[in-house]
């Protein structure tokens, strides 16, 4: 019987904790205040959904309309609202649903001229969901000069895939024109390489933008401009992939404000014969330096496991992300997976990806040498090999 009652109190207890944690998680969103600059199919439904999860404050910013064309892909937009800000379209339709949430809708368009005015109030997360290059890289410039956490939206037209969607740092996204483009910029005009996640799609445009046809034929596209420099032709867009952006937009901020950990998926170009290769380089290691392959306790598929989710396809002495798509594959050729603590076996929760050169290296020391003269290294992998024991359940 007193087994029982300790067993229902630590039960009460643990139910007590995640009672508190969720009532945390959510007083950490009420609190929030977050911007979303670019109101259309993937920011619209960024917004929508950070204000369902039941966020403090929303400032709304875009200085395009309601169309009858963008109503396939609106979170919330009716015919009624055509020819309607979109920044005030989103206020009316929130306030219906989340009248506690404090609104602020901005009908403008975000340039360098009006960072103070849309950045000073140290915003908690900022949504980037435009569409124009321009534009783009100056707010995401202006983020990360001010220190301003930021996550970005990429091309989600002509694409039509929702399984390729992910979240990545800028660096590793590919297939992606838009992305190129963001990055080529911001190198070339802020010298900034990377440190911004994104949202994007691996699958590759399915079609390119639409022929322009004016009603004239002394028309321009120009003639039809709403801001100097913005595209008047359009991309195709399946309405369906803009909202799914925006979805995982809202889930990745709430679940940093709320500071859920989760691993997003990494983005490794890597397929199945080059894992071979990584676990016949294992065996013949291990042949080589304990003369025997028995102690190696994974196949094929944990060797993917572990490149692929612990080490995300780099060594773990560089953790950078240079090497993405094809390179990758050319870099997989430097790699070999060794025991981190020689006296166990190769297990999967004890096997660390190194270059060859690193790979002798480590071989020659220990870890009470490395806890000494590399003590940041030594816990990184540590971190890392303990979530291995905690997935496997070992």
């Amino acid at each position: 019987m007193a087994v029982l009652v300790v067993r229902t109190l630590a039960a009460l207890d643990r139910e007590r904790v995640c009672m508190i944690a969720r009532i945390s998680s959510l007083m950490k969103l009420s609190l929030s205040s977050l911007q979303v600059v670019g109101l259309g199919g993937v920011g619209s439904h960024a917004a929508s959904m950070l204000l369902r999860s039941g966020v403090g404050r929303l400032l709304l910013v875009d200085f395009d309309q309601v169309s009858l064309s963008s109503l396939n892909r609106h979170a919330v937009a009716t015919r009624e609202d055509v020819g309607t800000p979109k920044a005030y379209c989103l206020k009316k339709h929130f306030s219906l649903i989340y009248p506690e949430c404090q609104i602020e809708a901005r009908v403008q368009l975000y340039d360098s001229s009006a960072e103070d005015e849309i950045l000073s109030g140290q915003p908690d997360f900022v949504l980037d969901c435009i569409d124009n290059i321009d534009t783009k890289v100056s707010l995401l410039a202006a983020c990360v000069r001010r220190g301003l956490r930021v996550l970005s939206a990429m091309g989600a037209g002509a694409r039509a895939d929702p399984t390729r969607i992910r979240v990545a740092d800028l660096r590793e996204s590919s297939n992606d024109p838009l992305s190129r483009a963001v990055r080529y910029r911001l190198k070339k005009d802020h010298g900034i390489e990377g440190g911004i996640p994104v949202v994007f799609s691996m699958e590759k445009p399915k079609a390119k933008l639409l022929p322009f046809q004016g009603s004239k034929e002394e028309e321009t596209p120009s003639d039809y401009q709403i801001v100097p420099g913005f595209r008047v032709r359009i991309i195709p867009v399946l309405g369906t992939i803009p909202a799914i952006f925006g979805q995982v937009m809202a889930s990745y901020v709430v679940t940093q404000l709320a500071q859920l950990d989760f691993q997003t998926e990494p983005i490794v170009n890597l397929d199945l014969d080059h894992y071979r290769v990584l676990h016949h380089r294992l065996l013949e290691h291990e042949e080589l330096i304990y003369g025997s392959a028995k102690q190696v306790l994974v196949d094929a598929e944990e060797v993917m496991y572990i490149v692929k989710e612990l080490w995300r396809g780099r060594s773990a002495r560089d953790q950078n992300m240079k090497d993405t798509g094809r390179k990758m594959w050319r870099s997989v050729n430097e790699l070999m997976l060794v025991r981190w603590d020689k006296s166990k076996s190769a297990g999967v929760s004890n096997l660390i990806l190194l270059k060859f050169s690193e790979a002798d290296a480590h071989e020659s020391t220990t870890l009470d040498q490395i806890k000494d003269e590399e003590p940041e290294f030594h816990a990184m992998v540590s971190r890392v090999l303990k979530r291995a024991e905690t997935e496997f359940a070992l």
